[in-house]
């Protein structure tokens, strides 16, 4: 059970868009910007408040593979593995990122949820392979060391 501030937080998210079946995907978009994911709690509530069933508010949520269920990191980082990402050795970068983390395609979130490490299929950006994200904020032309580096930055930052 989710404490009194998440349901708080989750009606003035409702009330903004509006309680209605319409306004489902931009308020679990914008209860999972909050808390990082979308907790499975808050989703019935939501389908509650706006008047669907459960079933269809989770049939929303896992058809679009943004939502996650799962707690994520305050830096969610995305490795492209696209064909220009791949062909540009990826790989050798995501395993340096795992490494460097103590992660693994099975253990995708550090255990002090600071990081969490996604393959994707593509980012968009073909010409500045291979790429990462961090937040969203795209990072051209990595290496394995520019990842470690990066990931050293980010710890310093805290």
């Amino acid at each position: 059970m989710l404490e009194k501030g998440y349901y708080d937080k989750a009606d003035t998210i409702i009330k903004s868009h509006g309680a209605m079946e319409a306004s489902l995907i931009p308020i679990i978009q914008d209860i999972q910007s909050e808390y990082r994911y979308l907790p499975p709690e808050l989703l019935s509530y939501v389908a509650d408040q706006i008047g669907i069933t459960e079933a269809k508010a989770f049939s929303v949520a896992t058809f679009y593979e943004n939502f996650s269920f799962e707690p994520k990191g305050k830096y969610v980082i995305k490795v492209c593995d696209g064909t220009a990402c791949h062909v540009r050795k990826s790989t050798t970068i995501l395993e340096r990122i795992y490494s460097e983390l103590g992660l693994s395609k099975d253990k995708v979130t550090t255990e002090d949820m600071l990081f969490t490490v996604e393959t994707v299929s593509c980012l968009g950006a073909c010409g500045l392979a291979p790429v990462l994200t961090v937040n969203d904020k795209v990072y051209p032309s990595m290496t394995p060391d520019d990842a470690a580096q990066l990931l050293q930055k980010l710890r310093e930052e805290e």
